[in-house]
């Protein structure tokens, strides 16, 4: 057999998915471990329809993880942010997950965040603090 290339594919490819899938689920049944994923997306929309936020992510074996939580400028401090957050906890509380994980830049919103009850877990820094990654875990 030669050697595989290497090549950038999409994620959303379903070929591509279906084979991250299986073999996860494969390798968790081999260590007696449910892989239990499932992806999410929650959006806030205004009356016309229009998105003002959306927040993304995985749930995975006892976890589930914000991926990425955006609010549009004018919406900023609205509670638009605290409800998608919201959304997604009560969407996977009591369900088999332990904690919700994210991980914020420090320019972002590490406060916000900490006023929603995640505690920090550790703070990988940069040169620039506005760059210090922070990672945040939540008991559900």
């Amino acid at each position: 057999m030669s050697e595989p290339v290497i090549k950038r594919v999409s994620e959303d490819d379903k070929e591509i998915g279906d084979f991250i899938h299986e073999g996860f689920t494969a390798y968790g049944e081999q260590n007696h471990v449910v892989l239990n994923y499932e992806a999410f997306c929650f959006a806030a929309e205004n009356d016309d329809g229009s998105i003002v936020g959306a927040v993304t992510g995985r749930a995975y074996y006892n976890e589930v993880h914000i991926g990425d939580l955006i609010v549009r400028e004018g919406c900023r401090k609205s509670g638009v942010g605290s409800r998608l957050v919201k959304a997604v906890e009560d969407a996977y509380r009591g369900k088999g997950y332990d904690v919700i994980t994210l991980s914020t830049f420090g320019f972002q919103a590490p406060e916000f965040y900490k006023k929603l009850g995640f505690k920090v877990e550790f703070i990988r820094e940069s040169r620039d603090p506005r760059l210090n990654k922070i990672f945040l875990k939540k008991e559900l």
